[in-house]
């Protein structure tokens, strides 16, 4: 005989539904509490372990470069230049540029890559037979065409105009240089060959080779002292027309240290550096 079955009451299913949901609840709990269990095993053991030491790499010790001779002279209005020619040289600044490096000819590589600016340059001042060799010299010596050289004193650019001189020029020519920017390889060169023109515009002598001497004793120094150091010489019966053997003998006044600097500038220039641009088919020199 069969029992028949009651309809279950809204209660009663709602029961069931909570008993279901907590043994869902429950399961998931236990899950979580496991997956904590095994992460903090698996931490425990990797503490316990030993773990290897990182691998340290020790940097070989930078190779020294070759010594840059440099010295510092006074020019005759005051200012203060940096130039290389002593074998002694006075401690570099802390943010100076490093040595630049050379060619074949013991040319820096940088000069190469203002070749063409120098030689436009200097024939648009100087015209076509200027002696491009010899300013390409004259950049060697006063920075090796180092862009962003510096001096102790202040001297700025490939070329080491102090701010009072990059001033001056800029006002003077200020359709080619009045935007006065000595850092500026364009303008340094520009800058180099127009002063140079106006020193050599400006001193008498014998021939080329003895006037572009006055000429970089003056861009040194001052043209002030070269035309006392003229004047010096011819009163001791020397030619006040040639620097060799005769103005280059006498000081009218400079210290010893300063003398010997603007001395050594025309020297190194023209005699030492000059030939070597000659030779790489820069230009002619002046005193060849």
């Amino acid at each position: 005989m069969c029992r028949a079955m009651v309809p279950e009451t809204g209660a009663q299913a709602w029961q069931r539904v909570k008993v279901a949901a907590n043994v869902w609840i429950l399961l998931c709990l236990g899950m979580v509490l496991l997956c904590l269990h095994a992460l903090t095993a698996c931490e425990r053991r990797d503490t316990n372990s030993p773990r290897p030491l990182p691998s340290t790499t020790i940097a070989p010790l930078p190779k020294a470069g070759p010594a840059q001779p440099g010295a510092l002279t006074t020019g005759g209005s005051g200012s203060t230049r940096e130039v290389a020619a002593r074998p002694d040289p006075a401690p570099a600044p802390r943010d100076a540029s490093p040595p630049p490096s050379t060619g074949a000819r013991g040319i820096p590589r940088e000069a190469q890559r203002y070749r063409a600016e120098l030689i436009r340059n200097a024939r648009v001042v100087w015209g076509l037979d200027a002696p491009v060799a010899a300013f390409a010299a004259q950049i060697h010596q006063e920075s090796g065409w180092r862009a962003n050289a510096r001096s102790p004193v202040g001297a700025q650019g490939m070329t080491q105009f102090m701010p009072a001189t990059a001033a001056w020029i800029a006002k003077a020519y200020p359709v080619e240089l009045g935007d006065n920017a000595p850092l500026n390889p364009s303008w340094a060169i520009r800058a180099l060959v127009t002063y140079d023109k106006y020193l050599w515009d400006r001193v008498a002598a014998a021939d080329g080779c003895h006037r572009l001497c006055f000429a970089l004793s003056a861009y040194n120094g001052g043209l002030g002292w070269v035309q006392r150091d003229k004047k010096l010489a011819q009163s001791k019966g020397l030619d006040p027309a040639q620097w060799w053997n005769a103005v280059e003998t006498v000081n009218a006044g400079r210290s010893a240290a300063n003398h010997r600097e603007n001395r050594g500038y025309p020297q190194r220039i023209l005699r030492k550096l000059t030939p070597l641009y000659v030779l790489d088919g820069w230009g002619q020199g002046a005193c060849l």
